[in-house]
């Protein structure tokens, strides 16, 4: 499937945006060229050779917050959609297979997710187990869980209907057998698109709650907290909230391009589209010899 996505230049625009933004969460605390907490008496600089993106109201690097900042960003995001990935499609695909009382039990259960405002519940849970990101992704991720419930439930029914699956239980095939040969190849691709919008889901809840301040403990920089502090002293630094916003939207606008493009490439319609790319591409080099048999 990447070597498919990777075939549309949407597909590689979202590829290489997106390894960027892992290599800042990987890299960018140790690339922050200033210490992130430091405070100084230099409030509200504009950008400069020692401060590219100045300071802010204590007088800290904002562009070396931003780099700190971008793990916990990226990460809370990750946590978000494998949380939403494990408890949405496992019981989405045994649903299919457990009998009704399991799929009476799941379905309401996703229906309650589905109706639960998750920024109430999160701070709920927050109150109960203490402020920390961890704490919030996990119980966010359970909260969106239902898109991954509903994605692979209706791809596990489609497959569940097919003659050789009907066949390979009938001639004593487990379920377990079952789903691991046949139901997760085709599961997969809608799971995958799922996932990378899930990711883009997942920045906006994670810079939602830290621009709230909840799930960080002050000073700890966020995209999102940078953003909040910064929308109090626009009167001072108007550009200030640019840097964090551009990254929020670019990161999340790859996660959607990204998931278009592997919908487009897991469909009957992409891997024709994909065939014509190819086919195109070998008439551009030009026919091959004719044998004349010798004539």
């Amino acid at each position: 499937m990447v070597r498919r996505v990777l075939t549309l230049t949407s597909g590689r625009i979202a590829l290489v945006i997106l390894t960027v933004i892992a290599l800042l969460a990987v890299l960018g605390p140790l690339l922050a060229p200033q210490n992130p907490l430091a405070t100084s008496d230099n409030t509200l600089a504009a950008a400069s050779g020692s401060h590219w993106l100045g300071t802010d109201y204590l007088g800290r690097d904002v562009f070396s917050r931003l780099l700190d900042g971008s793990r916990v960003s990226v990460l809370g995001s990750l946590e978000v959609a494998l949380m939403a990935l494990v408890v949405g499609a496992i019981p989405g695909i045994l649903s299919v297979y457990l009998g009704r009382t399991f799929e009476w039990i799941t379905l309401r259960l996703a229906d309650t997710l589905v109706a639960l405002p998750f920024l109430l519940f999160a701070v709920a849970v927050i109150a109960l187990l203490g402020n920390g990101i961890t704490q919030a992704m996990l119980v966010t991720g359970a909260l969106v869980s239902p898109l991954f419930y509903r994605v692979s439930r209706a791809a596990t029914l489609a497959v569940a209907r097919s003659p050789y699956v009907e066949a390979a239980l009938v001639s004593g095939a487990s379920v377990g057998w079952v789903v691991r040969r046949h139901v997760w190849v085709k599961v997969l691709p809608p799971i995958a698109v799922a996932l990378a919008q899930t990711i883009g889901v997942g920045f906006i809840i994670v810079s939602s709650l830290t621009f709230l301040g909840i799930g960080i403990q002050p000073p700890a920089p966020t995209w999102g907290g940078l953003l909040a502090s910064d929308l109090g002293y626009l009167s001072y630094q108007p550009w200030a909230p640019l840097a964090p916003a551009l990254l929020i939207m670019i990161t999340v606008w790859a996660s959607n391009l990204l998931a278009d493009a592997i919908r487009d490439v897991s469909g009957e319609a992409g891997r024709a589209f994909v065939n014509n790319r190819k086919a195109r591409a070998n008439r551009l080099d030009g026919p091959e010899p004719v044998s004349t048999g010798g004539v």
